[in-house]
């Protein structure tokens, strides 16, 4: 994958991800020095190379390139790397894009879900829509690199997916917006749910959100309650009110561990 701009490059470099090659323009010989530390290495085995500007800019993605760039390998990510929590964690948290199309909102929901703290993420179809790449060069841009660092796992079956995980014991959530319907139990408010348990956050489509089949097959759903007549938050939006309460707790439960300790 391209990488571009030296905010990205940079973090692609601390990422541990494999480099086949960083590529600097005339002009963007200026961040060579702020890269130096990662670049100039005796260990460096990857290519360091330079072009013009003008080849750059046809080169580039962005519609006004600062000359430095590179190209990366994907982190490969196993099901086992998705599911293994830090030892500073209290259990792993999962985020699951089933369906999500805009790849912005596919990489400001990574961003705000290695913010507050997800162990994991998994990318998946959701019935005819499939989820944009979290690699491609505006995800990037929208997560600032961080799915470079957090595991994601990239075009597993949904189906599949949640039988593996009802089977290693991570209880999957919903995010809806509609209301129960008869004889269906309620969707729990953000703080009824305890993230401290091993947990998978189900995000859907912006438009038509989650299969209703989806949404049955998951142990709960999780509706954000909201005061004006608005009906729904923006995918990423609402996915950062989730991760935020569920870092609240999280947070809350690490200091009580230390306190006890």
């Amino acid at each position: 994958m391209g990488v571009e701009g030296p905010r990205l490059v940079e973090e692609a470099l601390r990422s541990g991800c494999r480099i086949a090659a960083v590529l600097f323009s005339e002009l963007g010989e200026r961040h060579r020095e702020g890269l130096a530390p990662f670049i100039d290495r005796p260990e460096i085995s990857f290519p360091v190379l330079r072009t013009t500007d003008r080849l750059f800019e046809g080169l580039a993605d962005t519609q006004h390139p600062q000359g430095v760039a590179a190209l990366v390998y994907p982190r490969a990510t196993t099901f086992d790397d998705v599911l293994r929590k830090p030892s500073n964690a209290c259990s792993s948290l999962i985020v699951v894009l089933a369906g999500l199309q805009d790849p912005g909102n596919v990489g400001t929901i990574l961003r705000a879900a290695s913010a507050f703290g997800a162990t994991g993420a998994v990318t998946t179809a959701s019935g005819q829509s499939g989820t944009a790449s979290p690699f491609s060069p505006k995800a990037l841009r929208a997560s600032a690199g961080a799915a470079l660092h957090l595991p994601v796992l990239v075009g597993i079956s949904l189906p599949i997916l949640l039988a593996q995980l009802r089977v290693v014991g991570v209880r999957t959530f919903a995010s809806s917006v509609r209301e129960a319907q008869s004889g269906e139990a309620r969707a729990l408010a953000p703080w009824e749910v305890d993230w401290c348990q091993p947990t998978a956050l189900l995000v859907g489509n912006e438009g038509a959100g989650l299969p209703e089949e989806v949404e049955r097959s998951a142990e709960g759903r999780i509706r954000i309650p909201m005061a004006s007549r608005i009906e729904s938050l923006n995918a990423a939006a609402a996915a950062a009110v989730l991760f935020y309460e569920a870092a609240r707790q999280r947070g809350a439960a690490a200091i009580e561990r230390q306190e006890k300790s």
